[in-house]
């Protein structure tokens, strides 16, 4: 049984992360600015109100940890669409050197299929589609998937493609760029992965695009 710290962990891949946690036997540490509204209650589950962006929190919530999943998203519209973001960096160059202070080595961090080296396999029409709305917000999750190659830590990051609501059903677990392309997958499918990480290890210092 592990101790987890889900940060994002009130909405989408983070709650269902938080839920097959629960589920499988761990504890969980749910951390997001809302984690005291959320709707699930177990005695194995911490609701930890708290602030990406904000050291000291980030600090306290890695306490008596063993592994940290990042799963944190945005609102899409036209203002994250036009402007970008720097959330993902930011939330990272806070988080990398907590872990590494307090001794907590297992990093799970989502990101997703087009940020850092997997969107080169995109074929040129995903790729123009994805670029008009997606590319500045990449770009930081790109910069974000840098900063955790370069970490000391024991990190994975999970690249899913277009993300759906509904149960965990098959997926595949792509490392090899040649197998990269565009899919769909669900949430909780996601969340597959990411606990099945925590309890084995099997993709470490990998970016595996899941689909």
């Amino acid at each position: 049984m592990a101790h987890v710290l889900v940060i994002g962990g009130s909405s989408g891949i983070g709650l269902e992360t938080v839920r097959l946690a629960l589920e499988r036997g761990h504890r969980v540490r749910a951390f997001a600015r809302s984690a005291s509204g959320i709707d699930l209650e177990h005695e194995s589950l911490e609701k930890f109100d708290g602030d990406a962006l904000d050291e000291a929190s980030v600090s306290k919530a890695l306490n008596g940890v063993d592994a940290v999943v990042v799963a944190l998203g945005i609102k899409l519209g036209p203002g994250t669409v036009l402007g970008g973001t720097d959330l993902f960096s930011k939330a990272t160059g806070i988080l990398l050197p907590a872990m590494e202070a307090q001794g907590v080595e297992r990093l799970l961090a989502v990101t997703g299929y087009g940020a850092g080296d997997s969107g080169e396999t995109m074929n040129p029409i995903s790729r123009l589609g994805f670029n008009a709305v997606f590319a500045r917000i990449y770009a930081d999750k790109s910069k974000q998937e840098a900063m955790i190659k370069d970490s000391t830590l024991q990190w994975t990051i999970a690249r899913p493609v277009v993300l759906i609501g509904g149960s965990c059903g098959s997926y595949k677990v792509r490392t090899d760029p040649a197998d990269f392309g565009m899919g769909v997958i669900s949430r909780s499918s996601v969340a597959d992965f990411l606990v099945s990480e925590i309890e084995n290890a099997d993709h470490v210092h990998q970016a595996p695009v899941l689909n």
